[in-house]
C-alpha cells in the first residue's frame, strides 16, 4: 500500500484553513497578497490559522514581488515574530540579478528557523541552473521539499522537466520532495503520479470563484478523491 500523496493549499485567512481541511487538504500555504504571487502573511493570521485547524501550515517569508532577498535581517525578524505566533514550517527562496540563488540570504534566513522544516519555493523555476541550485542547497538543515511547476510558465511546460528530476530522487541534490504547483491541472496528476511524484500544490484551484472568493471545500473534495486517500 503506497501512502497517500501529500495536497498542499494555499491559504488567506482562516476561512480558507478551515475549508481546506474539510476537503482533506494535508498542508495549508499561508500567504498573503496573491496579486504578488503571495507574501509573508502577518503574525496575528497565523495565530487565528493555528487555532483554526490541526493541519500543518506552511508560512511563507518573502518580502516583495520577485524572488530577491531585500532586507535579510527584516526576514529573520519576520520570521522570529511568525515563529512566536505559532509558525513551525515555511517556504522561502531567494535569487540574485544573476539569477543564481542568493546562498547567503537562503542560508541565513534558514539558520533563522532554528530547525523547523521548509519548502524552497517557486524561485527555482525562475532559477538559471536548477541542478546548481540544488547541489548548493543540498545540505540546508530543514529543506525538505521544491514547489515547482518544472518552468516558470507552469506544469504544462514544465511536464517534461518534473518527470526528469522525478528520476533522479535520491541523487546528490535531489533528496528532497517534489511538490508540484503552478497551473497545476487534474488531467496533469496521472503522469506526475505515474512518475512517484507524490504532492501537489493548488491555490485558483480550490477557489471556484477565483481569488477574489473562498476555498470551496468541495474543490478540495475533487482533488483528494482523485489523489487517493
Amino acid at each position: 500500500m503506497s501512502k497517500r500523496a501529500v495536497l498542499e493549499v494555499i491559504a488567506l485567512d482562516a476561512e480558507d484553513a478551515v475549508a481546506a481541511q474539510a476537503g482533506g487538504a494535508d498542508r495549508l500555504e499561508l500567504v498573503t497578497d496573491m496579486a504578488a504571487d503571495g507574501l509573508t502573511p502577518a503574525a496575528a493570521t497565523v495565530a487565528g490559522i493555528r487555532a483554526a485547524v490541526d493541519i500543518p501550515v506552511r508560512v511563507m517569508l518573502r518580502p516583495a514581488d520577485g524572488f530577491a532577498a531585500g532586507s535579510v535581517e527584516r526576514l529573520v525578524a519576520a520570521a522570529g515574530e511568525l515563529r512566536e505566533a505559532g509558525a513551525e514550517e515555511f517556504v522561502l527562496g531567494f535569487l540574485g540579478a544573476d539569477g543564481g540563488v542568493d546562498l547567503a540570504a537562503v542560508e541565513r534566513v534558514a539558520g533563522a528557523l532554528g530547525g523547523c522544516r521548509w519548502t524552497f519555493h517557486r524561485a527555482i523555476d525562475r532559477a538559471a541552473d536548477r541542478t546548481a541550485l540544488r547541489k548548493q542547497l543540498a545540505d540546508l538543515p530543514g529543506l525538505d521539499t521544491y514547489l515547482t511547476a518544472g518552468a516558470a510558465e507552469g506544469v504544462d511546460a514544465g511536464l517534461p522537466t518534473l518527470l526528469a528530476e522525478a528520476g533522479r530522487r535520491g541523487e546528490p541534490g535531489f533528496e528532497q520532495q517534489l511538490l508540484v504547483g503552478g497551473g497545476l491541472r487534474l488531467e496533469h496528476l496521472p503522469a506526475l503520479m505515474g512518475a512517484g511524484i507524490d504532492a501537489f500544490h493548488i491555490g485558483g484551484a480550490a477557489r471556484p470563484r477565483g481569488w477574489g472568493g473562498p476555498v470551496a471545500a468541495e474543490a478540495v473534495a475533487e482533488w483528494r478523491r482523485v489523489l487517493g486517500g
